[in-house]
């Protein structure tokens, strides 16, 4: 299951993802985070950085605006862009790869800005 988050204007005409909340599904006695497929940006990089989590959003963007190795770790303005919501971790993973596979920034920015 797919959801796409609609994203919306700010002032400046910047797309603002509004970041969805984290509440469990549950199915009788059994409940699920929803796991995701998400880009973050970087302007002063001009790079897209792609990855695939169970964890809520803001706690995931916080770790990579962190200290730590990683090559988010090299600059501090990654945003949030684009999101898909999944029940599964294995589908985000494999939407994550998908799109990696297309080895196109021109592909990557068409899908952040709803054109792919």
């Amino acid at each position: 299951m797919v959801q796409i988050i609609p994203m919306q204007s700010g002032g400046s005409g910047v797309r603002i993802p509004q970041l969805p909340h984290s509440f469990p599904t549950c199915l009788g006695f059994f409940c699920f985070m929803a796991c995701h497929f998400y880009i973050l940006h970087s302007q002063e990089l001009d790079k897209f950085y792609l990855g695939h989590t169970c964890e809520v959003l803001e706690e995931r963007l916080r770790k990579h605006l962190s200290d730590h190795g990683g090559f988010t770790s090299v600059v501090k303005d990654w945003k949030l862009v684009y999101w898909e919501e999944y029940l599964e971790k294995k589908s985000a993973y494999l939407r994550e790869r998908t799109v990696k596979s297309w080895k196109s920034k021109k592909k990557v920015a068409a899908l952040v800005e709803g054109d792919y």
